[in-house]
């Protein structure tokens, strides 16, 4: 049975997180992690590295450790632990850009802006730098950078593809469309499992730059291409797979609804569409929610709220959404727990 102290220290420890997130995302932008590397690594040395006085990074140090993304074996050194090696740029699994880039003044600035979002149901960094998020990255291509590369690690598109293909078998399909499917990696990962599909990358004109690299570089220009155009506007049609990734939760319903029947109207009878993102639980229970998902998913979507408007969704509101598009949800699977995702298969309601 939780006391007094447990409900002041849940509290508390709430109020603290913003504190946390300024120190991981300067831990970020030192690049601590990668200066700390394998073993242990003196303050004074860190220091230098840095360019800051050691007293000061000392003490960041031993905030991080507090949070459990180091340790301080002996006074004055440090080593990372499994967590904090997540911040280096050289892992694998690696959270350096996602750390630096969410924890970055941009987007942190907006969250001051909540209240404001919470009335108007409009994103705040409209309001806060004078124009829409994606339209601000276009002319600061560094935090573009950044975003895309943030964006790609959290995402982890190769595991995505190997967690789909675990629980969807993609074999019975021979095209595939992926509507707003970034630089090619998630498509080409499946055209490499599924030798008789061939596809498509649906992109903006940058985005399909990039899927062009992805294309060659795999070696499936003879499969795959990669399209440029505006999905609020129309689709690629024909194909008897559409997938949707991370695409719907960036826009309000209105333009998710849009979206949708841009892809309705360019799927054949018979074609399925799946969409990979997170599902809200259908009650906020914190015990669900902790282990259901690494991040916290209500956060995620104030988050998105504030930065671009968009939302995530309960399993009725993606049905309702789909069916306002002509498409009925026949499947919702999760995916693996380490991508926040699940499986919503649709298919054309032919009876709408």
């Amino acid at each position: 049975m939780k006391t007094e102290a447990d409900a002041r220290r849940t509290v508390i420890s709430a109020i603290f997180g913003t504190l946390a997130t300024q120190a991981v995302g300067a831990a970020a932008r030192l690049e601590l992690a990668d200066r700390i590397g394998d073993g242990e690594a003196d303050t004074d040395e860190l220091a230098r590295g840095c360019g800051l006085p050691a007293e000061q990074l000392g003490r960041l140090l031993r905030a991080l450790a507090s949070l459990g993304l180091c340790v301080e074996p002996s006074p004055g050194r440090f080593a990372l632990t499994e967590a904090g090696a997540l911040l280096r740029r050289d892992t694998p699994a690696s959270l350096l850009a996602f750390a630096a880039f969410l924890t970055h003044d941009v987007f942190q600035r907006n969250w001051l802006n909540l209240e404001e979002s919470l009335g108007t149901g409009r994103p705040a960094f409209d309001t806060e730098f004078g124009e829409p998020v994606y339209d601000y990255l276009s002319g600061r291509p560094e935090l573009a950078a950044l975003f895309h590369s943030a964006m790609s690690r959290r995402h982890l598109p190769l595991e995505m593809a190997s967690a789909i293909s675990a629980v969807y078998d993609l074999g019975p399909f021979r095209t595939v469309v992926d509507v707003g499917g970034g630089d090619g990696t998630l498509l080409a990962a499946f055209l490499d499992r599924y030798p008789l599909l061939t596809g498509t990358v649906y992109e903006t004109e940058a985005g399909v730059a990039r899927a062009r690299e992805t294309i060659a570089a795999s070696g499936l220009a003879d499969r795959c291409r990669a399209v440029a155009g505006d999905f609020f506007v129309d689709v690629p049609g024909g194909a008897d797979l559409y997938l949707v990734k991370n695409v719907v939760l960036n826009w309000d319903d209105e333009r998710a609804g849009a979206i949708l029947r841009r892809v309705r109207a360019a799927m054949p009878d018979h074609a399925k569409l799946l969409i990979a993102e997170p599902v809200l639980p259908d009650t906020a229970d914190v015990d669900t929610i902790n282990h259901a998902a690494l991040e916290n998913p209500y956060l995620t979507d104030l988050h998105m709220l504030v930065t671009i408007g968009g939302r995530q969704r309960t399993r009725a509101e993606y049905t309702a959404l789909c069916a306002g598009a002509g498409l009925r949800v026949t499947e919702v699977v999760p995916l693996a727990q380490e991508l926040n995702a699940s499986l919503i298969e649709a298919v054309p309601d032919t009876a709408a």
